[in-house]
């Protein structure tokens, strides 16, 4: 090991480089991760050095990346720092002696980085692949965890993203073996808020197993599995032919469904043709178009109720839910769904204004995407995000219209890509020889 000592500000910062070694190649066994996941190592260290209370690390590639001594210390995957059977936190920082800080830093022969912690005196190693994944002074440049939102407008395609999926039910249940067409799906929903599967089997109740393949089922009010299909003395107006204007299921409820599942057993009605539209991409227009309505739906808080003849659901909140980067989050558009608007007196007249503003963007051709379900076609897609209607159908024509439906969550579906991303990067490990 060489070792240069320089001064750096009001601290002595030590670099070091290893030996050679490849990141393809690495001389020992690298060090476990704070995780379940495979990190390859597709970068190495080529030096490091330090200051008492940050690292910093340079490339192969040049790239320079500094850490934080406490940050390190807290994600350390030793058994004083997470429980090796869980990979659970167990490390209580307040509970150390004082704050952690970098007595020494260097390269092991393996490629890792390897610090001693004082006050404890605590020698710790650091996977490369995962601190490069990991690497906070350059988050524009990571990997997206997630597909971003693509914002759409049915005028601009044809029909949903659709995947042939006759062998979704027969793939393997390992959460950790490839599967594209899931794969495929999940980032469409994610990313568009929508994909269509053809192809899948018709029987009644093969939902739930369809549903499976990305996680459990939300039970609601409605059921577990509920049928779409016109029913005498109905609690909904989906189990009528009559039209559904643009909505969202469920804004009656604290934590809205994120997503849902509409799987086609049966249609040979006349009508009853399905319209999909992005409800981001309709409050983009309302924000580009009219910024005051925009800023009022994002503020006055409505009221959306679901009272019926057995159960009572109410909830207060606004139109259109931003995140704390101002990125669209949820929009609750249901106009069969809300209750009488309780707002401040000199909010009623604006809040008004600006949902008629929006009704009437609900109306423009260019935002619906329509299209025919066929016996066996499955939709998923974002109820928090994406509106969903329908044209009415007449059963007194005969044939018979039938949709089983069921709600995700969206975490559900991130964790499912998630896991198919891991496999991934386990397979790039052991083509690398790095297992």
């Amino acid at each position: 090991m060489l070792g240069l000592r320089f001064v750096a500000k009001d601290a002595v910062m030590t670099l070091s480089t290893p030996a050679a070694t490849s990141a393809n190649t690495p001389g020992g066994t690298l060090p476990a991760t704070p995780d379940y996941d495979a990190w390859p190592v597709e970068v190495a260290i080529h030096n490091v050095s330090h200051t008492p209370r940050q690292v910093e690390v340079r490339w192969e590639d040049g790239r320079v990346s500094r850490y934080h001594s406490i940050w390190l210390r807290e994600n350390a995957a030793d058994d004083s720092t997470v429980n090796p059977a869980t990979r659970e936190r167990i490390l209580d920082l307040s509970r150390l002696e004082d704050w952690p800080t970098v007595s020494e830093a260097c390269l092991d022969d393996t490629g890792a980085l390897e610090i001693v912690f004082a006050p404890e005196q605590r020698r710790l190693r650091f996977h490369p692949g995962w601190l490069r994944a990991h690497d906070y002074t350059h988050l524009a440049e990571l990997d997206a965890p997630l597909p971003p939102a693509t914002l759409w407008k049915g005028s601009e395609r044809d029909a949903p993203t659709t995947l042939d999926a006759r062998d979704w039910l027969d793939t393997d249940d390992d959460p950790l073996a490839p599967d594209a067409c899931l794969e495929s799906a999940l980032e469409a929903v994610i990313g568009e808020g929508l994909v269509r599967l053809r192809n899948l089997p018709t029987e009644p109740g093969s939902l739930d197993a369809i549903a499976r393949r990305i996680g459990p089922p939300r039970a609601t009010n409605f059921g577990t599995l509920f049928d779409v299909r016109a029913k005498p003395d109905p609690d909904s107006n989906a189990y009528t032919s009559i039209a559904l204007p643009p909505h969202v299921d469920l804004p009656t409820r604290e934590y809205q469904p994120g997503l849902q599942l509409l799987h086609c057993l049966e249609n040979d009605t006349v009508g009853g043709e399905a319209v999909m539209m992005d409800g981001f991409a309709v409050a983009e227009a309302l924000r580009e178009r009219h910024p005051e309505h925009f800023a009022t739906l994002t503020r006055v808080r409505w009221c959306y109720a679901n009272t019926a003849r057995t159960t009572d659901h109410v909830w207060y909140a606004p139109m259109i839910k931003l995140d704390d980067d101002g990125n669209f989050d949820e929009v609750r558009i249901a106009d069969f769904l809300r209750g009488p608007l309780m707002a401040p007196f000199e909010d009623v007249e604006p809040a008004y204004a600006a949902l008629m503003s929006l009704q009437r963007l609900l109306r423009e051709p260019e935002f619906a995407l329509r299209f025919t379900y066929t016996p066996g076609d499955l939709v998923i897609f974002d109820n928090r995000r994406l509106l969903h209607a329908r044209d009415a159908f007449d059963v007194g024509q005969g044939g018979r219209r039938w949709l089983q439906g069921c709600y995700l969550e969206r975490d559900e579906a991130r964790s499912r890509l998630r896991m198919l991303r891991r496999a991934h990067r386990r397979q790039r490990v052991e083509v690398l020889g790095q297992g």
